[in-house]
């Protein structure tokens, strides 16, 4: 957790408190992610305490930290689930609407895996597989060029013969953002595509320079081979069971309650598990978060209650309810239990 207490309106406050009277039960958004998490942490919640249980809704990180971000007061969300953290845009645009104080609280891990159908072919991918099949551009004799590979086989020779479809989420999805900088970005390094990007980039200095060739690694196929899913991780195994030789992209968790329709690819010769992640062998993986309005703090019945709830040992410690479902957990929950309970507001993005 980064802590940096931001300047606190209390006009802001002073408006809050008659208007969120109204509203008695905590309202939740975000990541597809982290939402069967956060619907087993408000479910066990409402049995549990003395509130009603919270509201939890996806609709991906992004929309989930604008959703944050709208204001203060009963008719905006008090908290925003998020697979990648929070950027600095999106700190402004709250700042903008008043929402001055947000906690930043990470409840534990998850890897993005490669899964095809149960009775598919067998998938043993790399970062630079995925880019050779889906990256828009690609090197080709030292010149960057459109990406016409048809088959997996085609980006190498060990992967299966048939046509390459890939449904990636789409860029609203906390997860993409992943993807692309663990996937592609890696694959576009190691092919040298990367290389090329940058020798061509027009940005006014080197950090420019860099971040105009890191976009341009991030851009996909829009020849219909690479297919972004704005749904959530459901969407993608809808499109799976239609397209039964295509290769979806899902967050661990999901595949392991969907293992009787998924079968799981290896990324660098490791298998995603709880225990791959946890030991860092699986090289796709990543935090997970929520995002809680603090001034939402002791006016919005059982927001206090309900984050320290969540960051119990009972839910996401080693032996917590949630690393049933697949969360990795945290070696440094003790620091994230402390500053919820101190209230602890994040600051300027490191």
């Amino acid at each position: 957790m980064t802590v940096l207490k931001l300047s606190v309106s209390a006009l802001s406050l002073l408006a809050l408190a008659p208007m969120a009277e109204a509203r008695d039960n905590l309202q939740i958004a975000g990541s597809s992610t982290v939402l069967p998490y956060a619907t087993i942490v408000a479910e066990a919640f409402g049995e549990n305490f003395d509130f009603p249980t919270p509201v939890v809704e996806g609709g991906g990180s992004g929309a989930g930290r604008k959703k944050l971000c709208e204001g203060v007061g009963e008719n905006t969300i008090d908290i925003a689930n998020s697979s990648s953290r929070i950027k600095q845009s999106d700190i402004d645009e709250c700042t903008k609407n008043g929402v001055t104080e947000i906690m930043e609280v990470r409840i534990g891990y998850d890897g993005i895996v490669f899964a095809s159908a149960l009775d598919g072919a067998d998938f043993a991918l790399t970062p630079t597989d995925v880019f050779l099949a889906v990256g828009g551009k690609v090197a080709k004799d030292g010149a960057l060029a459109d990406n016409t590979a048809k088959s997996w086989k085609e980006v190498n020779e060990a992967l299966p013969d048939q046509p390459i479809l890939a449904f990636i989420p789409g860029t609203k999805h906390g997860t993409r953002e992943v993807f692309d900088t663990k996937v592609l970005l890696e694959g576009c390094k190691a092919t040298g595509a990367y290389d090329l990007h940058l020798a061509a980039s027009t940005g006014a200095d080197d950090d420019a320079k860099k971040k105009e060739a890191e976009t341009a690694c991030f851009e996909t196929r829009t020849d219909g081979a690479s297919v972004d899913i704005d749904g959530d991780y459901t969407e993608t195994l809808a499109r799976l069971e239609a397209n039964p030789t295509a290769l979806g992209v899902f967050g661990l968790s999901f595949y392991e309650n969907n293992t009787d329709k998924l079968k799981v690819a290896t990324v660098s010769g490791v298998v995603p598990s709880v225990e791959t992640i946890s030991s860092g062998d699986y090289p796709v993986s990543r935090p997970l978060y929520f995002y809680v309005k603090k001034q939402h703090i002791g006016v919005i019945p059982g927001l206090k209650e309900y984050i320290e709830f969540f960051v119990s040992d009972d839910m996401v410690g080693p032996d917590g309810e949630l690393t049933q479902y697949g969360l990795v957990p945290d070696p440094e929950l003790a620091a994230t239990q402390e500053a919820v309970t101190a209230e602890t507001v994040m600051g300027p993005l490191e």
